[in-house]
C-alpha cells in the first residue's frame, strides 16, 4: 500500500462513524429545506439529525455575522467558495476554499466575507439542542445585540 492510499484508507476510518444513518428530522429545532434571509446573506438546511444540523451558508461580499457564541452546540464550517476572515476567540485568521474549521460550544466566533464574491460553506452543527435561540450576540453591524 502507497503512503497515500494509506492516508486514503486511515481518513476513511476516521469519518466512517459520521456516516451512520440519522433521523430526517431534529425534533428540537431545524427542518430540512428550511432557509432564512439575514442582512449578511442567507442559511439554508441541507440535512438534519438527531443531535446535528447541516447549513449551507451564503454571505455577501463585505458582510459580516455577528460575535457571537452557543451554549448547546459546537460548529464545523468548510469553505466551499470563497475566502473567510474567521474569528475563534483571540485568533483572526483566513479560510480558503476546501478549508474548515471546528468552533467549540461557548467559544466566540465570527465569520466575514473579505472576498469580491459570495463567500459559501457548509456548516455542520452539533449538539443537544439546535435551533436559532441559542445565539449570544456579543456584536453585531445590524443592530441585533
Amino acid at each position: 500500500m502507497s503512503p497515500i492510499q494509506a492516508r486514503q484508507a486511515t481518513a476513511t476510518l476516521d469519518v466512517a462513524p459520521a456516516l451512520s444513518p440519522a433521523p430526517a428530522a431534529n425534533p428540537l429545532g431545524y427542518t430540512r429545506s428550511a432557509s432564512d434571509e439575514r442582512p449578511w446573506g442567507r442559511w439554508e438546511v441541507i440535512d438534519v439529525g438527531e443531535r446535528f444540523c447541516a447549513k449551507r451558508i451564503t454571505v455577501k461580499a463585505g458582510a459580516r455575522l455577528s460575535l457571537q457564541y452557543h451554549h448547546h452546540r459546537h460548529e464545523h464550517w468548510i469553505v466551499v467558495n470563497g475566502t473567510a476572515l474567521v474569528t475563534i476567540g483571540s485568533r483572526t485568521f483566513s479560510l480558503q476554499e476546501n478549508e474548515s474549521v471546528r468552533i467549540p460550544k461557548g467559544e466566540t466566533h465570527r465569520l466575514e466575507n473579505v472576498g469580491p464574491e459570495e463567500l459559501v460553506l457548509i456548516e455542520i452543527q452539533y449538539g443537544e439542542r439546535l435551533e436559532e435561540t441559542d445565539i449570544v450576540r456579543l456584536e453585531d453591524n445590524y443592530g441585533r445585540t
